[in-house]
Parts: C-alpha cells; sequence; structure tokens
C-alpha cells in the first residue's frame, strides 16, 4: 500500500495540479471539477479521477476498527439487494467482472437508493454519463492495487477488501450524499 499511496496517488495528485493550475477550474473541489468536466479532456479526466478515487479508497478502508454494516445504509442496500450477502456478491462480480483496470462502486442516488456499478480506467460516478449517484464505497481493481499481494487472483483480493471495509465511513458518507 505504501508504493500504491505514495507513488501512484501523488502523481495522480501532482499532475492533477499541474493540468488545473492557470485554468477556470483552479481554486475548485474535485467534485466540482468532475461533475462538470469536459469528458474529452484527458489530463483531468484520468488525473483528477485517480486522485478522487483513491482519495475516497484509503478513507473506506480501515483493518482495525472497520464497524458494522448497520442502520439506514444496510435498509437500503437491503432494498435493492434483498441482503447484505447479496450485495457483496454484486459488487463483487462488478469488480471480478471490470475487464482490464477500472473500479468497482457503491454509489448512492439522492433519496437514498443505491447502486453498484463499476468504471474503466479513472473514471467515476461523479463524472457525466458515467454510473450517475455519489460514490460512497470505491475498490481500486487497477493491477497495481493487488498485484504485489495477489498476483493475478484479483478475485482473492476483492474478497479480502470486504474485512477491511470502514462501514462508519461509509455510513457516514451515505448519510451526507442521500
Amino acid at each position: 500500500m505504501e508504493i500504491h499511496h505514495g507513488k501512484h496517488h501523488q502523481g495522480y495528485t501532482n499532475n492533477l495540479n499541474n493540468a488545473i493550475a492557470g485554468t477556470d477550474l483552479e481554486g475548485k473541489s474535485i467534485e466540482d471539477i468532475l461533475a462538470g468536466m469536459d469528458m474529452n479532456n484527458g489530463a483531468v479526466r484520468n488525473n483528477g479521477g485517480g486522485f478522487y478515487n483513491h482519495s475516497l479508497f484509503w478513507t473506506v478502508m480501515n483493518p482495525e476498527d472497520k464497524g458494522y454494516l448497520t442502520g439506514e445504509l444496510r435498509d437500503a442496500i437491503e432494498a435493492a439487494y434483498g441482503s447484505v450477502d447479496a450485495f457483496k456478491e454484486e459488487f463483487a462480480k462488478a469488480a471480478a467482472t471490470r475487464f482490464g483496470s477500472g473500479w468497482a462502486w457503491l454509489c448512492v442516488h439522492k433519496g437514498g437508493k443505491v447502486e453498484v456499478c463499476s468504471t474503466p480506467n479513472q473514471d467515476n460516478p461523479l463524472m457525466p454519463g458515467v454510473c450517475d449517484g455519489t460514490p460512497i464505497l470505491g475498490l481500486d481493481v487497477w493491477e497495481h492495487a493487488y498485484y504485489l499481494n495477489y498476483q493475478n487472483r484479483r478475485p482473492d483480493y476483492i474478497k479480502a477488501f470486504f474485512n477491511v471495509i470502514n462501514w462508519n465511513e461509509v455510513e457516514r458518507r451515505y448519510a451526507e450524499a442521500k
């Protein structure tokens, strides 16, 4: 994770800052940049997505105090998928079947409805025409995220992710986004 955080995430941060320097995007929040972006602007799309996606990724993991899936978020997941286990299967499927590099997401729509989706590369649900919703849980399925520990066993990496999800943080994000 040190390489992932210190090199990959830092690279996205530096490249995004360089891409928006001196433009009308400078000074805007990353959420506003992504929601209103020109999808043809590769530097902002790729690096802004990489910055945001990884920033969320780090906050939704905590191997020591992850809390439990409870409350309104659990209710929303059960309403959408029938059970927490069915949600986990759908999320794992979205992550495992993402061809090439990308992300799996749990998003929330206004009104509190949740949805699992996946995106290619560094795209995310805040971007125009991509999944549509506010991401509250994201899993990086780029090879750099798992290859050192899991080699080509992406499903094992996905399964392990469920053991480190910080449900307290995901619940907080859900309450804020709905």
